[in-house]
């Protein structure tokens, strides 16, 4: 089945703590698992950001909504038992949703200032970290085109040497240019740049950048003609880095050896998280309560 949206779960929460005990959370997510038959890829399929499951994330906002509307308690760490009012949920509604807690004065405080209850499907769909993250990714993956965009206009020139920053930027070399060189122009060799793969320069990184048009596919013969470079060289590892997208065989040609490719999508992405060629405008901090400083003692 589809995974329910965070009020989808407000109703199996309350199932499975309504015999009055007080039951750990873990215990309480694989019953749910259990009760709505979800598989592992419906309890494993992560937030955009990578940092939580989309499970652990609706699971977590409907316990605090249903806490806040005084449905359940939360007696000790982790822990919850069902209340008066999550008795009287479970036996008078037909459905628990939003609309039902909306009821409990508690519950639109709560909600009111988060700006989460509203009139559009989409809003109320998610919980506020999905709202957040939908939005940054939505923003990143428009950034990325901008970017994109951007590097579209530099010379060939300036493009490999955008690619030994990025690396450099990345911890490659010692983070100076000094320990990364791009080559010259014309007899080449077939390599574009020369990267230190660490600090200590035990090994280097040999560099193919293309500039190319973003919709065009780079396919097995130009990685070939890149191995054959490294061999040349007697390099033992390469990396070919494109503003453009990879064929099947170019990846199992890649796949077969040292060399790393890096199509435009992951380019944008890389430059995006090691900020350059972009600016941080603003800073957003998500805090929780910090559980240990007020059990520790103060």
């Amino acid at each position: 089945m589809a995974l329910p949206k965070y009020y989808g779960f407000y109703g199996p929460f309350l199932k499975m703590i309504k015999d009055g005990q007080v039951h750990d959370i873990k215990e309480i997510r694989q019953g749910i698992v259990q009760m709505l038959n979800l598989t592992n890829e419906d309890i494993t399929d992560r937030l955009p950001s990578g940092k939580q499951s989309v499970f652990d994330n609706r699971i977590g906002w409907a316990k605090t909504y249903l806490k806040k509307a005084g449905l359940v308690d939360n007696p000790l760490r982790g822990r919850y038992i069902l209340t008066e009012e999550g008795k009287k949920a479970l036996s008078d509604a037909d459905i628990i949703d939003d609309n039902y807690l909306k009821r409990y004065k508690s519950f639109r405080e709560f909600t009111s200032s988060e700006e989460i209850i509203t009139n559009t499907t989409e809003t109320v769909n998610k919980s506020p970290e999905e709202i957040l993250e939908d939005s940054f990714k939505t923003l990143n993956d428009s950034l990325a085109q901008d970017l994109m965009t951007e590097i579209m206009k530099l010379s060939p020139t300036d493009f490999e040497h955008l690619v030994v920053k990025l690396l450099l930027k990345m911890g490659y070399g010692s983070g100076i240019d000094a320990d990364a060189l791009v080559t010259q122009a014309s007899n080449d060799g077939g390599i574009d740049g020369i990267i230190k793969e660490d600090k200590l320069g035990f090994s280097s990184i040999y560099i193919q950048a293309k500039q190319w048009d973003p919709a065009r596919t780079v396919d097995r013969p130009a990685i070939d003609t890149f191995i054959g470079a490294l061999t040349r060289n007697h390099a033992n590892k390469g990396l070919f880095i494109t503003t453009a997208s990879f064929s099947s065989g170019a990846k199992t040609a890649a796949d077969a050896t040292n060399v790393v490719l890096v199509d435009g999508k992951q380019l944008t992405r890389l430059m995006i998280a090691h900020n350059l060629g972009v600016s941080v405008e603003h800073i957003y901090e998500l805090k929780k309560i910090d559980s240990d400083f007020f059990e520790d003692g103060i």
